[in-house]
């Protein structure tokens, strides 16, 4: 289950993956043999309650953690073979993330926290201010955010930031993990307007969430019960946050 199929190369393919941890002699399974493609460019969702594997999911697709079992191939990288060194490469280049209490570093100004990933990258400092300017302004930031500090902005200000920082090196790939858990609902629908023009640039969005109203506002939407996809649903337009008139 969750294999797409428009056309588009697959950007991020699991193979019977399955994850067990080992507490003593208890063995927990977080995956108990995930199959999933996503395509280049798709804005994919993945439900699931407390406890369902999402996280553990969303690790493996971000090269967070490694599988028991099976393999993982983001854009075309066998990470799953790879060492820690060669991992956090590939997470650099490919991979930007997007988290619920945003992660920003609060003794840092806006423009600090959006330049972090091109240090290791290499960027040279003279390119850094067209990149950051460029990004924060492609998620719907304003240019007098760059030198405050992220507790002077609002909720959804600073996770349109946290996107920034996570766009700024132009991954494959975005991963959010319950991006608007930690937010009101209009800082959640500008949040999900973002992913919806991000995605419309052609980038491949990928977001965990347990609310059904940010599920429907994806492409595809996959749904993961006890570590396994159980099932792929339609996404319904209408039940997408940013058409459902209550709020």
């Amino acid at each position: 289950m969750g294999e797409g199929g428009d056309g588009r190369d697959a950007i991020v393919v699991l193979k019977n993956v399955k994850k067990a941890y080992r507490v003593g002699e208890v063995v927990t399974w977080g995956l108990r043999g995930v199959n999933m493609v996503v395509r280049r460019g798709e804005f994919v969702s993945i439900m699931g309650p407390s406890g369902s594997g999402k996280t553990t999911l969303l690790n493996m697709i971000g090269l967070l953690d490694k599988p028991t079992s099976g393999e993982v191939i983001i854009d075309g990288i066998p990470a799953s073979r790879l060492k820690s060194k060669q991992l956090a490469l590939v997470r650099n280049r490919k991979i930007g993330f997007v988290f619920q209490q945003f992660n920003l570093i609060s003794r840092l100004t806006v423009y600090e926290n959006i330049e972090l990933p091109l240090i290791p990258r290499g960027v040279p400092r003279r390119l850094r201010p067209k990149l950051i300017v460029e990004t924060l302004l492609m998620v719907g930031g304003d240019k007098s955010w760059l030198r405050k500090k992220p507790t002077q902005l609002s909720g959804g200000q600073q996770q349109r930031v946290a996107i920034a920082r996570a766009l700024v090196n132009r991954p494959a790939i975005l991963l959010a993990d319950e991006p608007t858990g930690a937010l009101d609902r209009k800082a959640s629908r500008i949040v999900v307007e973002t992913f919806k023009k991000v995605n419309a640039s052609g980038q491949t969005v990928i977001v965990v969430t347990h609310d059904p109203e940010i599920g429907h506002c994806a492409e595809r939407m996959l749904k993961i019960s006890d570590g396994v996809i159980v099932g792929e649903v339609k996404p319904d337009p209408s039940k997408c946050i940013l058409n459902t008139l209550r709020g």
